[in-house]
């Protein structure tokens, strides 16, 4: 083995030469009080309490564990690349004092596999994704140990839930990850280590907010359980109240799931906080959710997002969005300013800035109409677009990418329609309107048949037809490349997993 080799070797697995404990692991009132205050990102407060900590009792490693998310947590809200710089030494800091912890204890490997994992998501962020996979790895590895040294040790199920689901569901682009590093998942697996541990425990206890963070969006977006995800962000198990965090998730799902006006009281009720404008991404959700109400009010957001944020991720995507407020309102001049600053701002790391910079290229613009109707169904406001797109003669519409979005939209219309309330008409106008939508869109760079394949998928896998769920999931994953791949290839990818694993419904 060469030398390269072996360094690489002991970096990835990481292997400490000796372990001399100098620390040990309490979760008393100061930790849990700062671990409170990062988790609902009031970092003034925290430090107080972690400061007193280490004052008062300096050995205690779990203080420095959660010192961890006053780093973690800011660079993944904001991800300045200024501020990424200044911190991330700190990461590879604090696994060297940990590492000095007691390794008889299960808290010594689970709290610097927690760090490998924080800077895995933070690496992902800054779209490092090699780094991203060499610290998942090693988190992953550590906490295998752990579950074989401490089997009965609950909290790993926090990390290795979360891991199990998200390797279960990687897209194919991110295949290698796992086949380089010998990484297996389970996405029904995962979401249940995680729903027990939730089930079990409560905020006054270690990891919980972050472990409920985890389990909202592991069920939302991987398991597609939207109606019991979105209960549980309005129980008392998960407060927005006083925590700028929950807030940030439960907005981000409420726009998801087409409930805007749940997103903007959400974002109402929190703006009095005072950290509220240290983070720019909440001018970004508001403005999404009065994009949706067609309100041309949504500029002044983007605007302001673009104007506080020192990242360059959704900056494409913000001037593109305030192009279709305009048009849809009938302004063609100001949306086709907006429209060519796509191409000259931000950059194209991101599905979302990617498909903005290719749209702007094309400087072709949707039919207004089919624009309106998509902006209401994503609001949650299904029966205004339906209205609006019954109006429209399929005939009519010439261009072959405008076709297949108008029949991808309508039947997302008809979709919402079922998914509030139910009936057999508006299940299968939504599929055969999705199927149109492939006929037409299949083999173009739109993202309307790789989509429409998608919710076909999870429309059959609800009723329980697996085998034809399992056909729609596929049949996304083999389509061309086109918009918003990776997050629809992870959420087919995700589909394929649970059906895959779950027993078939009983019939007559």
């Amino acid at each position: 083995m060469s030398v390269k080799r072996l360094i690489f070797f002991l970096l990835l697995f990481h292997i400490p030469y000796e372990n001399r404990a100098t620390g040990y692991y309490n979760y008393d009132e100061n930790s849990r009080l700062a671990y409170i205050n990062f988790m609902s990102l009031h970092f003034d407060e925290g430090n107080n309490y972690l400061a007193a900590e280490k004052k008062t009792d300096p050995n205690n490693l779990f203080a420095d564990y959660v010192a961890d998310y006053a780093d973690c947590l800011p660079l993944l809200m904001n991800c300045d690349a200024a501020e990424y710089k200044l911190r991330a030494s700190h990461f590879d800091d604090r696994i060297k004092i940990l590492e000095k912890g007691d390794d008889k204890s299960p808290w010594y490997r689970f709290c610097i596999a927690g760090v490998y994992l924080h800077k895995a998501i933070i690496n992902i962020r800054f779209g490092e994704q090699y780094r991203a996979a060499i610290n998942f790895r090693r988190s992953f590895t550590l906490l295998e140990d752990n579950e074989r040294l401490f089997p009965g040790f609950e909290y790993n199920h926090v990390f290795t839930g979360l891991q199990l689901a998200v390797v279960g569901s990687l897209p194919g682009s991110y295949k290698w990850i796992a086949s380089v590093f010998g990484l297996k998942g389970n996405v029904k697996q995962g979401t249940a280590q995680l729903t027990t541990f939730v089930n079990n425990h409560t905020n006054a206890q270690p990891i919980y907010a972050e472990t409920a963070l985890y389990y909202a969006f592991t069920r939302f977006y991987l398991l597609s359980e939207q109606k019991e995800t979105w209960a549980f962000l309005n129980s008392p198990a998960f407060s927005t109240q006083t925590n700028l965090l929950n807030t940030f998730a439960k907005v981000n799902i409420a726009i998801d799931y087409r409930k805007a006006d749940a997103a903007l009281e959400t974002l109402q009720a929190t703006a009095s906080d005072p950290g509220y404008n240290q983070y720019p991404i909440f001018d970004y959700q508001h403005g999404c959710a009065l994009l949706t109400r067609l309100d041309t009010m949504c500029t002044n957001f983007f605007y302001s997002y673009q104007q506080k944020t020192k990242s360059d991720l959704y900056v494409k995507d913000t001037w593109q969005k305030m192009a279709f407020a305009w048009y849809a309102n009938g302004n063609t001049a100001k949306a086709n300013y907006c429209m060519g600053q796509v191409t000259a701002r931000g950059d194209a790391r991101l599905d979302a800035d990617k498909q903005a910079l290719r749209f702007a290229k094309n400087k072709t613009w949707p039919l207004k109409s089919v624009l309106q109707a998509r902006l209401l169904i994503d609001g949650g406001y299904s029966d205004k677009a339906i209205a609006i797109l019954k109006n429209i003669t399929p005939t009519d519409i010439k261009l072959p990418a405008d076709k297949a979005e108008y029949f991808f939209r309508l039947g997302r219309g008809y979709q919402a329609a079922y998914d509030d309330n139910g009936g057999k008409e508006n299940f299968h106008a939504a599929l055969n309107n999705y199927n149109n939508a492939i006929a037409t869109g299949k083999g173009r760079l739109e993202q309307y048949a790789a989509r429409a394949a998608l919710q076909s998928g999870k429309m059959l896998e609800q009723i329980g037809l697996n085998k034809e769920a399992l056909n729609k999931y596929n049949e996304c994953l083999d389509m061309p490349t086109h918009d918003f791949q990776n997050s629809i290839d992870q959420q087919a990818k995700a589909g394929i997993n649970r059906v895959e694993t779950s027993s078939p419904p009983f019939r007559n």
